[in-house]
């Protein structure tokens, strides 16, 4: 008997730890592999077709689901016929440079019929980011959702929502979106406007030809869900509203917020934020508008909504209420920066955080246009910016130009003499009144491959300050490699002796894309944890494509776990 009770006991012991094993490798990180496969597609919006880049044929590109500390392994294949590229946007690839995608920063493009694959960690982040080529004006077809789940047996600091639905807002050209930004260069004015804005790629009821595939969101009454909300428009800050709902903000850039209710959201191109929305009004069918704000003075822009439709499953659509038009919201006038600026400034950090108080390297950087004089063996097709000229940007008075022959990190990293210079300045050679009227001797900035270099650990403190310099405007800032605190903004010209009494350095919210206020300033702060070499740059792509654009050389620190890693095998050449 005494026997019978020990082989008991062992068996149940033997599963006790075959359990205690499963439970513990389901908790373990995982790997995921992908493959992407960038392709021409025919794409019919707007009463026409297009043959737009995707990837596997899908527009947005495949949605990929993760938990935090997983890896992810993504092999590209290049089918199309340009150059290419995609970025991890906000992931941090710590040591993992080689693997961030933008054009000859990180790396050479993956030219057509070559392949690359980004292996990379993610660690310490959740919520909402995404992926999007990084060349040229690809990324106006090429993205899609990077959704951070938290780790297994880890919790939303929420209560757990009863789904979830991601929103990816975007722009669509009834033309070639290559096409548009490669005349804009030849010319020297601005790109073409789009032609819409889009939902998950569908424009929505209120566009010719688009009303039979506007996107549905499905609620119930009484139920929480989650909507995860992407700014993945190629040149605009866009508007969010749903009507006769309201919306709690529960994090942004993945990374948790404390909650907020607002009944508009504006994020600027490449911003995520993370919504929780409530069934509490009578079942029925709403519109969600995403509107643009525009605060460029004078710019024209594409003044149209996109649409979906939140839709109470206790009120399904019949062919009767076809023709009943949805709730429409209340939607912000274009230009209403009072409504933008409450939004910015309402994020605050769940909790108190460790926000970098003795700064090592302190920066000031303009962000703006500018207008170039026409060269003068160039012809006036070539110039038809305002009186002639042709249009830039810059940061400090410098319009960054990308290299041809190797990426910065590659040039870097083997010590390739000529590609770059490090001598990005860390305040403006001219200091001016920077939102006032400025001089026309300032419109024009020199241009250059020019990098900052920072020493690892270092903390690091950037007074961004738009400028009007042609135009002001809101301009969303993003730093690859790197989140960080944004601990004041305003506007005006930012002033150390008052202004820095504005600093929250107790709970700032921790982001990767800044809004710039229009005539105003944003100040960020963050150590240089990550070597390598990370870009910073307007994300409007009309801006980039310009110069407005820097990098950060970031120094290896001590041992391995300070270092990049070597690159990989299959890295592209140029």
């Amino acid at each position: 008997m005494e026997a019978l009770r020990n082989v008991t006991r062992a068996i149940a012991l033997s599963l006790f730890m075959l359990l205690m094993a499963s439970s513990v490798s389901l908790a373990d990180p995982q790997t995921h592999y992908h493959e992407f496969v960038l392709q021409a597609t025919p794409v019919k919006r707007l009463c026409s077709t297009q043959n737009a880049i995707t990837v596997n044929g899908m527009f947005p590109g495949p949605t990929v689901e993760v938990n935090s500390g997983d890896t992810l392994v993504v092999k590209v294949i290049n089918k199309c016929q340009y150059n290419a590229t995609i970025h991890w946007h906000g992931i941090r690839q710590m040591r993992t440079g080689w693997a961030d995608g933008p054009e000859f920063v990180t790396q050479c493009p993956i030219r057509p019929g070559d392949s690359y694959t980004y292996r990379f960690t993610i660690q310490g982040q959740e919520g909402t980011l995404w992926w999007h080529a990084h060349s040229s004006w690809l990324r106006a077809t090429v993205y899609g959702a990077l959704i951070i789940h938290p780790k297994e047996g880890s919790s939303y600091p929420f209560s757990t929502p009863k789904r979830g639905t991601t929103l990816i807002l975007g722009e669509w050209w009834n033309a070639n979106p290559i096409d548009v930004i490669r005349q804009a260069i030849q010319t020297g004015a601005a790109p073409n406007n789009s032609d819409a804005y889009t939902i998950n790629s569908q424009p929505g009821d209120l566009y010719n030809c688009s009303s039979q595939d506007t996107v549905v969101v499905p609620i119930d009454s009484g139920e929480t869900n989650l909507i995860r909300v992407i700014n993945a428009a190629l040149n605009q800050e866009l508007f969010l509203t749903v009507a006769n709902h309201k919306l709690t903000v529960v994090g942004a850039d993945a990374s948790y917020v404390k909650p907020f209710t607002t009944n508009v959201l504006m994020l600027g191109p490449g911003q995520t934020t993370d919504v929780l929305i409530t069934g509490d009004q009578p079942p029925s069918r709403y519109y969600i508008a995403g509107s643009p704000y525009q605060s460029a003075q004078n710019a024209p822009f594409d003044n149209t909504t996109t649409t979906a439709i939140l839709e109470y499953k206790s009120a399904p659509c019949s062919a009767k209420c076809q023709s009943i038009k949805p709730v429409m919201p209340s939607i912000p006038v274009v230009n209403d920066t009072n409504t933008a600026m409450t939004f910015t400034q309402s994020f605050r950090s769940p909790r108190k955080v460790e926000v970098p108080t003795e700064i090592d390297e302190n920066l000031f950087i303009t962000v703006g246009l500018g207008l170039n004089k026409c060269p003068p063996n160039f012809p006036s097709s070539r110039c038809q910016g305002p009186n002639g000229t042709r249009f830039t940007s810059s940061m400090n008075n410098v319009s960054f130009v990308l290299p041809s022959n190797f990426s910065l990190l590659q040039a870097h990293h083997q010590s390739i003499p000529g590609v770059f210079t490090k001598d990005f300045p860390a305040k403006p050679p001219v200091q001016f009144d920077y939102t006032g009227n400025v001089s026309r001797s300032l419109f024009q900035p020199v241009t250059g491959t020019k990098v900052y270099k920072l020493k690892f650990g270092s903390r690091v403190q950037i007074v961004l300050q738009d400028t009007n310099i042609v135009t002001p405007e809101n301009h969303p800032i993003h730093l690859h490699g790197y989140d960080f605190y944004i601990i004041a903004e305003g506007f005006g010209n930012f002033d150390p002796k008052k202004d820095t009494a504005k600093f929250n350095l107790v709970d700032p919210p921790l982001r990767n894309t800044a809004a710039v206020p229009v005539n105003g300033w944003s100040v960020i702060r963050f150590v240089a944890d990550n070597p390598g070499v990370w870009l910073m740059h307007c994300h409007l792509d009309v801006h980039i494509s310009w110069g407005l654009a820097t990098a950060f050389l970031v120094e290896n620190g001590i041992g391995t776990m300070e270092t990049i890693e070597e690159p990989p095998p299959d890295l592209p050449v140029c």
